[in-house]
């Protein structure tokens, strides 16, 4: 693949660096390609903004730091703040459908939701809200082959949490298919309507 600038971006807690760690590992272990992460914490870390950046490319990568993301995955409005005036112009932005309010972003973002937190509830553990997002990245951005990011949650998690991880890769993976399929959204027009009914 071309070189791919990606950020993950949430608040302490939701997986985050598991993410984007996740990722790199499909690239660069399980379909020979290359990849380099670096990662950083809000002084509350725990809660606090978090975020990892991914570069992956199919030639070695010289500069890790991500300066206007190709890709960028949103699980916090705090994060969402921060982060997405980076996005390149273009660029797909993933969000937590229940937890980002999209706005001020230009017409041409590809905007993809999910609402990870709920599906990851279905399957009874919250916490894997993040696989649910890796499945849903992988689906969308069809930049890595499904089966080695399935190698690399596998590899990335406790050996007794492993089949509940993979279903959650499974659940975001099928929602990314149908988001996929409908195309991008238009949520900032959404939420530009709401604010309107508002004012009113």
């Amino acid at each position: 693949m071309p070189l791919t600038e990606i950020r993950v971006a949430g608040f302490g807690g939701q997986g985050v660096i598991l993410s984007a760690i996740v990722l790199g590992k499909a690239a660069s272990i399980h379909q020979g390609e290359f990849a380099t992460m670096t990662q950083n914490f809000g002084p509350e870390a725990r809660g606090g903004a978090c975020s990892a950046q991914l570069m992956l490319s199919d030639t070695p990568v010289a500069y890790p730091y991500v300066t206007h993301p190709d890709v960028m995955v949103v699980m916090s409005q705090e994060a969402y703040s921060k982060f997405a005036p980076e996005l390149k112009e273009g660029g797909t932005l993933l969000i937590e459908r229940d937890l980002v309010r999209v706005t001020d972003l230009p017409a041409q973002t590809k905007i993809y939701s999910v609402p990870a937190t709920r599906l990851a509830e279905e399957l009874g553990k919250r916490m894997v809200l993040n696989i649910v997002m890796v499945g849903f990245f992988t689906a969308v951005t069809q930049l890595l082959e499904a089966d080695a990011v399935r190698k690399a949650v596998a590899d990335s998690v406790p050996a007794s949490f492993k089949e509940l991880n993979l279903k959650a890769f499974e659940k975001g993976y099928e929602y990314g298919k149908a988001a996929l399929a409908a195309g991008p959204e238009k949520l900032e027009v959404e939420h530009d309507a709401v604010l309107s009914q508002e004012a009113q």
